[in-house]
């Protein structure tokens, strides 16, 4: 499957670079190399490559500041991270710019290289596949074992280091897709595993989002948590276009939950907005909420954890007033996390209060 593709290399370190280089050829690839992220930048003008391989400490232009050029300008091109780090911080930058895959100086075994490669590019011919970096924890392929394994070791045993991925994973806390807009407000604990969001604003808009109370999985809440967001991702690639049901979302991802081997039931909260109707479909997992409009306050309760059959969930759905709506969890151990809807002209109307920027307690 490497045979005839197309591989472009950015590192400083000549050794490895050379040696990364003729395993490459060995396996019938066409490689060009770059020993910076400026001379990258130049190869990928001369041509796209299938797959880019890049280390983070470089000189001139630092492998992340060529990883996020990368991801403006040519977001088509798959990008494997391997780098001497593997701080959880350098991960979640990473991820954060669509990085497909991470993997740790030195390799042990050179073989983790061709398998990560594989998945990429399998990923890239078939759209069936996950392409997220976190979903790689969905894998039983024996190549990659050893690199699975060292990633859910990392989450479990070092909860400073998990948290710190988590937290690197939240999103920007100000979105805004047409006349209406989202933010969200933390304040949560530096003792505890946090609460993660993620949200997606699609081309119909609609804004599907998610809340996930890592804490509620105890040490396998980081890893879980990392599954959920793949599978959430992946659901919003394949399905989300033609579907607006949120059981059935639930359904494939304690699906998927159940597959791995590994995942715990985790609280949290899964709701889909669309700006066109203004209408709000909310499916608590586990976490009580409250949703605040100027009509008055609504309950959500808080049913089954995710991956404890969350599927069967009351379903709440809401026509929220052009004002908007507040959307708060309670009862969440050490956290307090909320999310504002609300359209654009209202905030100058001042018919609700504006969204805050986010906020941890350290």
């Amino acid at each position: 499957m490497l045979e005839g593709k197309d591989i472009l290399i950015v590192e400083d370190d000549p050794v490895f670079r050379r040696m990364i280089t003729g395993f490459l050829l060995s396996q019938g690839c066409e490689v060009r190399e770059a020993e910076d992220g400026l001379q990258g930048l130049r190869a990928l003008r001369d041509g796209i490559p299938d797959v880019l391989l890049c280390d983070l400490a470089m000189p001139v232009l630092t492998g992340m500041e060529f990883v996020e050029e990368v991801s403006l300008h040519y977001p088509m091109i798959p990008v494997i991270v391997i780098s001497g780090t593997g701080e959880m911080a350098d991960v979640a930058a990473a991820l954060r710019h669509g990085v497909k895959d991470f993997l740790v100086k030195p390799l042990d075994n050179i073989m983790v290289l061709k398998a990560a490669l594989m998945s990429v590019l399998k990923a890239q011919e078939n759209t069936t596949e996950y392409t997220d970096f976190s979903s790689q924890l969905l894998q039983h392929d024996s190549t990659v074992d050893e690199e699975l394994q060292w990633h859910i070791n990392e989450l479990e045993s070092n909860p400073e280091i998990a948290r710190e991925l988590l937290v690197g994973l939240m999103p920007d806390t100000l979105s805004r897709q047409g006349d209406w807009q989202m933010s969200y407000c933390v304040l949560q604990s530096a003792d505890v595993q946090p609460v993660l969001l993620d949200y997606t604003w699609l081309m119909d808009g609609r804004l599907a989002f998610y809340l996930l109370d890592a804490e509620s999985g105890g040490r396998q809440g980081a890893a879980t948590v990392l599954l959920i967001r793949a599978l959430f991702n992946d659901y919003l690639r394949k399905r989300m276009a033609s579907e607006n049901d949120i059981s059935s979302m639930l359904q494939t991802i304690e699906n998927g939950m159940k597959q791995s081997g590994y995942a715990v039931p985790i609280k949290g909260l899964f709701g889909i907005f669309d700006a066109c109707d203004r209408s709000l479909v909310v499916v608590s997992t586990g976490s009580e909420a409250m949703l605040r409009t100027s009509d008055g306050e609504m309950i959500v309760p808080a049913g089954t954890s995710l991956g404890d059959g969350a599927r069967k969930n009351l379903t709440s759905s809401y026509v929220l007033p052009y004002s908007g709506a507040r959307l708060s969890l309670s009862k969440i151990g050490a956290a307090n996390f909320s999310i504002t809807i609300q359209r654009l002209d209202a905030m100058k109307e001042h018919e609700i209060h504006p969204g805050v920027k986010a906020k941890t307690k350290v």
